[in-house]
């Protein structure tokens, strides 16, 4: 199959909207990451999201819609604070997770009686919607589990020739998923920290849960919360303090690539730096392009310092958590690794 690039224009949009509303798969900009999009209405069209990713069954998709509007007729209940997370929130990285009507297909949501719906902020994403005339449900553009994809090259790298478009529009700019939230427990729960930080979500609803759900087994309440999730090819270890300890193996720098927050450590052949200004935002828009970068060097291993547990740093780090194949410490030439 020879997967068409079309330019963000009202030409490419109506083109891609029409692969939609016949039963293909069209990879398309988020303002988080490019997502691969089919007839959220269709069970057809959402399986071949399934066979295109080599993704699960029990791992559910997100259904994306233009205006809030449409995803009330999705949802059998839409209780207040579902609306006023939708006025503050949406357009934006905020998913809901409510009871769904049986108008959406069960491959959707994985047989659970719940959907989860967002609004994208991001023109392009709303465009391609509204030509489909369909909600468009849409997971990350990737082979299933891997580093999420943030530019339209990546999703080529990846899926080209298995889908039958991609929609070409550069990097994406928050860089990292939505922040999902179920309204159907007491006190609503995050199932996957994302680009609306945890703080500003308290703001609307007061108490919040914001333990998310690492499923091993069975159907995910909602995408994201597999315990490894997200991972390069290279394995990937988490910085740690402390000097390494008796069990521990040690590879030379040289020979391991660096992803830092606000600078990079000497003797890695490679490094990426996050934000040299500390800035979370900034971290987040470039964590996965920065990964799959390092993840091409042909490393034996990937270091990765944490980020702080605040704002975005929240979502980054469960991101580096799910993608983490144990920890690392440092000496003065050497790292050193332990596996999970």
């Amino acid at each position: 199959m020879e997967t068409k690039v079309f330019e963000p224009s009202p030409e490419g949009l109506e083109e891609a909207g029409e692969i939609i509303r016949n039963g293909g798969l069209v990879a398309f900009p988020t303002e988080t990451v490019y997502g691969l999009g089919a007839d959220a209405l269709s069970a057809e069209a959402v399986a071949r999201i399934f066979e295109a990713k080599g993704r699960p069954r029990f791992d559910p998709v997100i259904v994306h819609v233009a205006a809030p509007e449409e995803a009330e007729a999705l949802w059998a209940e839409v209780p207040p604070r579902a609306r006023a997370l939708m006025e503050r929130f949406w357009p934006g990285p905020l998913t809901i997770v409510l009871p769904k009507r049986d108008v959406v297909p069960d491959i959707v949501t994985a047989g659970l009686p719940t959907v989860a719906i967002r609004m994208p902020d991001h023109e392009v994403a709303l465009g391609l919607i509204r030509a489909a005339g369909r909600p468009i449900a849409a997971p990350s553009a990737n082979r299933f589990g891997k580093t999420s994809p943030t530019h339209h090259e990546h999703v080529l790298e990846e899926l080209g020739g298995q889908i039958e478009a991609v929609i070409a529009a550069g990097p994406t700019p928050v860089g990292i998923e939505s922040t999902v939230i179920s309204l159907v427990e007491e006190p609503p729960r995050v199932l996957r920290p994302g680009g609306t930080p945890l703080e500003l979500l308290r703001e609307v609803l007061g108490d919040l849960r914001a333990d998310p759900p690492q499923v091993r087994y069975g159907p995910a309440p909602s995408p994201g919360t597999l315990k490894r999730h997200y991972m390069p090819r290279t394995p990937l270890y988490l910085l740690e303090m402390g000097l390494p300890e008796e069990g521990w193996e040690e590879l030379p720098r040289e020979r391991c690539g660096y992803l830092g927050f606000t600078s990079a450590k000497r003797g890695f052949r490679a490094g990426e730096v996050l934000s040299e200004r500390g800035d979370l935002r900034e971290a987040a828009a470039r964590f996965f392009a920065s990964l799959r970068r390092l993840d091409a060097m042909g490393f034996v291993a990937i270091v990765a310092e944490p980020v702080p547990e605040e704002g975005l740093g929240v979502a980054i780090m469960d991101r580096l958590k799910r993608a983490a194949q144990g920890v690392a410490r440092l000496n003065e030439h050497s790292v050193w690794i332990k596996r999970r």
